[in-house]
């Protein structure tokens, strides 16, 4: 085999501060769940943040409190997971698995609900769900993953989990995507490892995604509570997508013209709430969860 190139002291520096900082992210990760941390959350970084894909399973096992090496060892044998396996590795099975193990869920425990918000741009979605999340703090907000990069203010992880567009190709090609779609020239989609691992752990789970993607849940997950936002009428929503002011008149003529189709499609969904009011729409969509 020919001589590998020998790396000269920037690259060998470069090198340390990666492993260093990958040392730091994964005890960082391991005194969350020590002090309590939902392991869901941990487990639902693993395709997005490189440092949790390469920590072992025993590791996090072991960093959950009151789980010792005997009790780790009989966990990982219970899930069918391999000592040497990272959380990169693992399948959607086992993830579902080791959050029921490791929350210790009780025989017949209620599993969550999953609410999918659609509708057309500019009907205020995003306002209903900042008002949903505020009424009902158990609601598991789903954070979606993209292409595109990061806005001013917006926080990786918390807004998004922004990943390039062959880490997402691979989320696909592994079915680590409950559903995805592209959009101005970006993919978008939603990881199916952390909706489970919520969904197992008796959390409602709220998705606010777009007609394509919705669709695909409705397969996927045909006992979802599939809400449709509607806009009081089409004259509103014109004024509302006119009034924003943020985009050229073309952008907005396209905008316009998407809307029409996804009006056209509300009979797909279980639910019709219009949005005369963001609290009356999340009054009646939280009534649809109880």
């Amino acid at each position: 085999m020919p001589d590998r190139p020998a790396l000269d002291e920037e690259s060998r520096q470069r090198g340390r501060e990666r492993a260093l900082e990958a040392r730091r992210r994964r005890a960082e990760i391991k005194k969350h769940l020590a002090t309590g941390g939902p392991v869901e959350e941990v487990l639902a970084l693993r395709a997005v943040d490189p440092a949790v894909g390469r920590m072992k399973v025993r590791d996090l096992v072991e960093a959950c409190p009151g789980i010792g090496q005997v009790r780790a060892t009989r966990i990982l044998a219970e899930c069918q997971v391999a000592e040497s396996r990272r959380l990169r590795g693992l399948g959607e099975h086992q993830v579902s698995g080791l959050v029921r193990a490791l929350q210790g869920e009780r025989p017949g425990a209620r599993r969550g609900r999953l609410l999918v918000l659609s509708g057309p741009s500019g009907v205020g979605k995003s306002s209903v769900v900042t008002r949903l999340r505020a009424a009902h703090p158990d609601l598991h907000f789903s954070v979606s993953a993209t292409t595109r990069p990061p806005r001013e203010g917006e926080m990786d992880g918390v807004h998004y989990h922004f990943v390039d567009r062959d880490r997402f190709e691979q989320m696909i090609a592994g079915g680590q995507l409950l559903e995805w779609a592209e959009f101005a020239g970006h993919l978008y989609g939603t990881p199916v490892a952390p909706v489970d691992a919520a969904l197992d752990a008796g959390h409602d789970v709220l998705l606010e995604i777009e007609l394509q993607g919705a669709r695909q849940v409705r397969d996927s997950a045909p006992d979802a509570v599939r809400v449709f936002l509607a806009p009081p009428s089409w004259d509103v929503l014109v004024e509302r997508l006119q009034g924003r002011r943020t985009e050229p008149d073309d952008v907005i003529a396209r905008r316009l013209e998407t809307a029409r189709v996804e009006l056209a499609a509300e009979g797909e969904f279980n639910h019709r709430v219009v949005n005369t009011s963001v609290d009356q729409a999340a009054e009646e969509i939280l009534a649809l969860l109880d």
